[in-house]
């Protein structure tokens, strides 16, 4: 009895490759007569005379991603380099590792120390805790890092030690408000997995339109808590003229220096974009 399915897929696949032999042979013909066809029309064409064609226009505004020099430096990357960056080592980079470390704690200073975040906790009526201060936090390390993944590898190296000082902050921060350890490790978990799907959300919302980032809002800093639609319309704009700010930043500049201004929560003209002033790097003493 069992052999019976395996005499009968043996017959179905005789079948098969008969009627793939066959119709192989029907489209072999058919492609001759059109190449045929095509040489044709290709002898009648060369006897006329050519006309220009119109150019194509392209435009740089329909460009969403940034275009920097380091992305052909990426392509050169030999097999060594991936192989050792693959195994957890890093490769030689453009800039001292040392100063992109320092560089990496200053950008992580900017988003703790040049944000006013009783503003924030004030418009978006938010509780005045570690939780709401840690998610205000990560919506600005995010858009570094978002700004930072744009530099090659040594902004990916950047990026690994901001979200590293993030976590040594946070952790400090803990330890300050006397909370166990027991109960650190468990807000360490859920921290961590909070950090990392709002990345994702938030990732998808500014390739998207501004409902998907206000959703994205929604979920993470109001913790879909938000009965007021103008608190969501002001992060939205607040976050669309931030990631346009730090776009026009330098980003040598930020490699070296790590020094970041933000734009505040609530501005007259939002739409408008100031003039970014070039920042001084000292590495004396480095």
């Amino acid at each position: 009895m069992y052999r019976r399915p395996l005499q009968s897929a043996v017959r179905n696949i005789i079948n098969v490759s008969a009627s793939r032999t066959a119709f192989g042979k029907a489209l072999e013909q058919e492609v001759n007569v059109t190449r045929a066809l095509v040489a044709c029309q290709l002898a009648r064409s060369s006897s006329r005379p050519l006309t220009p064609c119109r150019t194509l226009q392209t435009s740089s505004q329909l460009s969403n991603v940034k275009e920097t020099p380091l992305q052909a430096s990426e392509e050169e990357v030999g097999a060594f380099t991936k192989l050792i960056e693959a195994m957890g080592f890093t490769g030689t980079l453009k800039y001292n590792k040392w100063k992109i470390k320092i560089a990496a704690l200053r950008m992580y200073t900017c988003c703790v120390e040049r944000i006013n975040y009783d503003e924030f906790f004030e418009k978006c009526s938010l509780p005045d805790t570690l939780n709401s201060w840690f998610l205000v936090a990560q919506l600005h390390v995010w858009m570094c890092l978002v700004r930072m993944r744009q530099e090659g590898r040594e902004g990916k190296y950047m990026c690994r030690y901001i979200v590293h000082s993030m976590w040594e902050d946070v952790e400090q921060r803990s330890k300050i408000m006397g909370i166990d350890a027991i109960h650190r490790k468990e807000s360490m978990r859920a921290m961590t997995e909070t950090f990392y799907a709002a990345i994702f959300g938030y990732d998808e919302g500014v390739l998207s339109d501004d409902s998907v980032l206000a959703a994205a809002l929604w979920r993470n800093i109001f913790n879909r808590q938000c009965e007021d639609p103008a608190q969501l319309e002001l992060m939205v704009e607040y976050v669309r003229k931030q990631m346009q700010f730090i776009e026009a930043l330098d980003g040598d500049d930020l490699l070296l220096t790590g020094e970041v201004k933000w734009r505040p929560l609530s501005e007259e003209n939002a739409q408008s974009i100031l003039k970014v002033p070039s920042p001084t790097y000292n590495d004396t003493g480095l």
